[in-house]
Formats: structure tokens, C-alpha cells, sequence
């Protein structure tokens, strides 16, 4: 940091204290949120930021570790005033451990953990007896792939497919003369099979679903793994209706953005489910803006959710909008996704 009327450089911590005329402040994605409160502070009449972003110079040809081309002072500056460097008491300490470990995107991750290994033995089996010979078969439970794969396996179960019946027929499909990976190639298979859930129409059935994005875990498993994948539900299911609750009586913007909950008694049970799936939609990814479900998500599972959310949001708008036939239909097969 510069200071005007001194003529030297000093860091925001030498500065604090002192006052100037103006005060030029460099910032960089390391500072604090608090020495940049400081740094911003010094002058009486100008403070100006001048913010690193990184980026080389135009004539230094050649990519550079670390270069990020969508870095912008905005965005740095968003980052530094979400970072806080000030010393938390205990109780903050655990408050904020407990806000942590209690979120949804540690228990959908404790559960999605537990539901690996509860039937890891049952998806072993299930491979063994899909059509592969023992080779090719040891191949893929040895995989890296072969996690990813049991995940496809148990979300086509909860979309109510028969896995016993679907392996082999996947595996039958096609040869593996040329695959590095068959445990990747037979994922793959799996994911465009039962990209819908198994039946249509008066046959269909919603997914099995933890708070609207989770698929559930089904099947043979120990008690004690059954156990715990039941505790982890109820838990992602009460953090949800806090979640919830907690924006309705805060007003916040994004269930302002949703509409007042129907009077109706029918109608406001509906609206509650489908905004408990965009309440944990926005807890799982720490979505804090005030747009309902944040910006369009990039990784490939988050947009899963991030469609469920929007079919949700689909929901409790369409419920506001004047219905035509099709518009009827339309609800009704979002309604049933949603399990409402």
C-alpha cells in the first residue's frame, strides 16, 4: 500500500493507525477480507485498489503456471471479501465446525461413501455373473472406474431398472476388443440406457430419492450399513427443512423469487417439496446469491442437480401460470419426478 502524502510503501498491517490524503492499496486473491478493511481505510479524501489478476504480459509468449484467463478484479475482489484472516472465539469455532460438517454436501458425501461400501460385494458379484469372462471381469473390479460404475448401477436401481437383468444385457451389447477401460465403456453403456426412469405412463414411477437429488440405496447390505445410510437421510432431510425454513423466515431473496406459498392446503404441501429440492440444491453447492439456483453449473454431477432444481423451480412456477392441457401434462410429469 502507498501512502499520498508520505511518498513510501507500507504493508496494511505497518498502516493501521495512520491516516493520509490518499491511500493507493494493491490487492492480490491472498489478502484478507480484514486487511483489506484496513488498507481501504488510510486515506481522507482517495482510496483506490489497484487488483493482480495474474495475468502475464502480453509480449511474455507461452503459457504460464497457474494462468487463469478468467480472472478479473471483480472477481478477486469477491473472493478477498469472502476470506476472513480475524481470529474466531470457541464457540465461533465450533459453530462454524458444526455448520460444516452438518451441511448437505457432507452428508450426501458420507452417504454416497457408506452406499460404496455397503454393496461393494453385491456389485462385485453382480459383474462376475454379467457375461464377462474372470479376466475381464477382475479387470473391471480392479478398475478406477469400477466406483464410478457401482454409483451408475445403483442410480439406475433407484430409477427402478432391474441391474441383475440390465448388466448383461449392456455387456452382450457390444465387444470390449477395443477398450481401455471396460469398466469405462460398460458405465457408459449403463448411463445411456437408463438415462429415464424404467416405465411410461400409468407404469411410471418416480425415482427413489434423498431430498429430491440423492439417489437411494437399495438392495442386499449389512444392517449396521443399512443403519447408516437410514441416520444420513434423516440428517440430509432435517438439514433440508432447516435450510428451508430458515430462508422463508429470513425473507431471503431467492424464496422471495419462488412466490408466496399457496393457501391452499394441497397446493402449499406441493410447493414445500419442490422448494425443499432448490433448498438443497443450494446447500449442497453453497449456492449464495440471490438467483434461485446460482449460475449454470459446469461438472458433470452438479448438473444433475442443478436439472432436478430446475425442474422444481418449474413446478412451483407453472402452479402460478395459466394452465392449458399441455401445460397440465407438462406439470404432471415434473410433479412425478419430484415425487409430489
Amino acid at each position: 500500500m502507498r501512502l499520498g502524502h508520505l511518498g513510501y510503501a507500507v504493508t496494511s498491517f505497518r498502516a493501521q493507525g495512520l491516516t493520509t490524503d490518499t491511500a493507493h492499496v494493491l490487492v492480490d486473491s491472498t489478502m484478507t477480507r480484514e486487511t483489506l478493511y484496513v488498507a481501504m481505510t488510510r486515506g481522507r479524501d482517495t482510496n483506490v485498489a489497484y487488483v493482480a489478476v495474474d495475468k502475464p504480459e502480453a509480449s511474455h509468449d507461452g503459457p504460464h503456471p497457474g494462468e487463469n484467463d478468467e480472472v478479473t478484479g471483480r472477481g478477486v475482489l469477491a473472493e478477498v471479501l469472502q476470506y476472513s484472516g480475524a481470529e474466531l472465539s470457541a464457540h465461533e469455532t465450533i459453530a462454524v465446525e458444526q455448520e460444516s460438517w452438518g451441511t448437505i454436501a457432507q452428508l450426501a458425501a458420507e452417504y454416497e461413501t457408506i452406499a460404496a461400501a455397503a454393496q461393494r460385494d453385491r456389485w462385485a458379484s453382480l459383474v462376475r455373473a454379467s457375461g464377462l469372462n474372470a479376466e475381464q471381469a477382475d479387470e473391471v473390479i480392479d478398475s478406477d472406474a469400477f466406483g464410478p460404475l457401482t454409483t451408475e448401477l445403483r442410480r439406475a436401481e433407484a430409477n427402478h431398472h432391474d441391474v441383475a437383468d440390465l448388466l448383461p444385457r449392456v455387456v452382450r451389447a457390444r465387444g470390449f476388443g477395443d477398450a481401455n477401460d471396460i469398466a469405462a465403456v460398460i458405465r457408459h453403456r449403463v448411463a445411456a440406457v437408463t438415462t429415464r426412469a424404467a416405465g411410461s405412463g400409468r407404469s411410471y414411477s418416480a425415482p427413489r430419492l434423498v431430498a429430491g437429488l440423492i439417489h437411494e440405496a437399495i438392495g442386499a447390505m449389512s444392517e449396521e450399513m443399512q443403519q447408516a445410510l437410514v441416520e444420513r437421510r434423516d440428517l440430509i432431510e432435517e438439514r433440508v427443512d432447516v435450510v428451508l425454513n430458515t430462508a422463508v423466515a429470513d425473507s431471503a431473496p431467492w424464496i422471495a423469487a419462488l412466490g408466496a406459498k399457496p393457501a391452499d392446503a394441497q397446493c402449499a404441501a406441493a410447493w414445500y417439496r419442490a422448494a425443499s429440492v432448490i433448498a438443497a440444491y443450494r446447500d449442497r453447492y453453497q449456492i449464495t446469491s440471490a438467483a434461485v439456483l446460482g449460475a449454470s453449473p459446469d461438472s458433470t454431477t452438479q448438473k444433475v442437480d442443478y436439472a432436478r432444481a430446475e425442474a422444481a423451480l418449474r413446478v412451483i412456477r407453472d402452479a402460478r401460470a395459466p394452465r392449458t392441457q399441455e401445460h397440465e401434462r407438462e406439470r404432471v410429469r415434473e410433479t412425478r419426478g419430484l415425487r409430489l
